[in-house]
């Protein structure tokens, strides 16, 4: 069921501290982790501790916690990156890159971004 923690969920784990994680910030609503494969000098992931497979589902069924989601990753972009400046990254689905299907924010910095991506 949408919002309850997943058994076979990454995330979900890293949630309940059974798998660890370099935590960088923590919330009421949200954990925020560097990423074990950074694509940036700074790439930490921003995740809700409630399960939603994706950002969409997540801002459907939980519009205030995909706020929190939003928020803290301002917040961690500045933590860990000053004001040089950020990316926050939401893949949804297979075909866009995601991974781990637990809605997630990537915030990216440290270096220049080209437009468009990828």
């Amino acid at each position: 069921m949408a919002g309850e923690p997943q058994a076979d969920c990454l995330f979900c784990k890293i949630v309940s501290g059974e798998v660890p994680a370099t935590v960088v910030k923590e919330t009421e609503t949200t954990v925020a982790f560097r990423d074990i494969n950074p694509q940036a000098p700074v790439h930490c992931l921003v995740i809700p501790k409630v399960h939603h497979p994706d950002a969409a589902s997540l801002a459907a069924a939980a519009p205030d916690i995909a706020a929190d989601v939003l928020r803290e990753a301002g917040e961690v972009a500045l933590q860990e990156n000053g004001d040089k400046g950020y990316r926050i990254v939401f893949n949804t689905g297979a075909g866009a890159g995601q991974t781990v299907f637990h809605a997630h924010a990537h915030v990216l910095g440290g270096r220049g971004f080209n437009w468009p991506p990828g």
